[in-house]
């Protein structure tokens, strides 16, 4: 590479009085250069590009504490208007979809004194406020109920039970509120690889005490991921967080050789060495991203990049 080459692309002042969309601010953004301001845009011609390619299989990778925010309606979106074939998250997004389902979440301030939160029987997750009847309570009682309609004398994988309770919340005045529905509704594979981690998954422990034919297999859920990279043209992933979903997104993308598209969007540093942390570069060292694809990770929170991203994607 030359000089000419690598002095091409010139900074460019973001013009307020020119913004007349997301779509709008987000070039602008990419070409004033100014640190992540042009990773969002280049995430964007990521995404934008990874959609567009009808032989690429989707992934989506969240965890569970955006589903406690407002950002749970973005996430809704994206399955709701199918952008995404493939759902890799954790156990607490089914606990916090369900529980807002049904009982309403408070937001205050993260600098509280937490003694004081518990003796009111409140749980805090960063500024959101989680009262104790509107969480472990309400799922307990709501739970054991939609359990009991399933039939367990086959094990299920975790797609097959998510299905299962997609179903079953069609008797739901808010279901369209709901992920698990759309995920059902549209037919979305969605896997958990961590099924027993959270309050669904302690349900899922309660309920067998007393029904003891009730098994989850969840290799069934490895042998449906098997069959979609080992067969999959290109795949492409919008990884947000990090965690047991991210990991087992990228992990078994690198048996077709790593993903096409991978946009990471994390808060997490690289410096400590943890999977929630490392970059895309990384990835590629692992063949869980090919040496070739269209990459980048966006540094910031999510609940801040993530509507302005797919909000700019849904005004085309």
């Amino acid at each position: 590479m030359n000089r000419e080459q690598i002095l091409k692309n010139v900074v460019k002042d973001i013009d307020l009085s020119g913004i007349k969309s997301l779509r709008s601010l987000i070039i602008a953004m990419e070409q004033s250069g100014g640190f992540v301001a042009k990773k969002v845009g280049i995430g964007f011609n990521i995404i934008r590009e990874m959609i567009n390619d009808r032989d690429c299989m989707r992934f989506l990778s969240f965890p569970a504490c955006i589903i406690a925010t407002g950002c749970r309606g973005v996430i809704r979106e994206l399955i709701k208007r199918k952008i995404f074939d493939i759902v890799i998250t954790t156990c607490g997004t089914l606990d916090h979809d369900l529980a807002r389902l049904w009982r309403p979440y408070h937001h205050g301030l993260i600098k509280v004194d937490d003694s004081i939160l518990h003796s009111l029987e409140i749980n805090r997750l960063g500024n959101v406020y989680i009262a104790n009847e509107n969480y472990g309570v309400i799922l307990e009682e709501k739970l054991q109920e939609i359990f009991s309609k399933i039939d367990f004398t086959n094990p299920l994988s975790t797609r097959e039970l998510i299905w299962r309770i997609g179903e079953i919340l069609e008797e739901e005045e808010k279901k369209e509120e709901s992920i698990i529905y759309w995920c059902y509704k549209n037919r979305i594979l969605t896997y958990i690889p961590g099924i027993t981690d959270g309050a669904f998954g302690f349900q899922l422990w309660m309920h067998s005490q007393r029904t003891k034919k009730m098994m989850i297999d969840i290799l069934k859920d490895e042998q449906e991921l098997a069959d979609i990279v080992f067969t999959a043209k290109r795949t492409g992933a919008l990884i947000i967080g990090g965690g047991i979903s991210k990991h087992h997104t990228i992990w078994w993308n690198q048996f077709k050789n790593g993903l096409d598209y991978a946009i990471y969007i994390t808060t997490a540093v690289e410096w400590d060495g943890s999977l929630s942390g490392a970059r895309t570069e990384e990835a590629i060292s692992w063949g869980k991203i090919n040496e070739k694809a269209r990459h980048i990770t966006i540094e910031g929170d999510a609940t801040v990049i993530l509507p302005l991203l797919i909000g700019a994607l849904f005004e085309e």
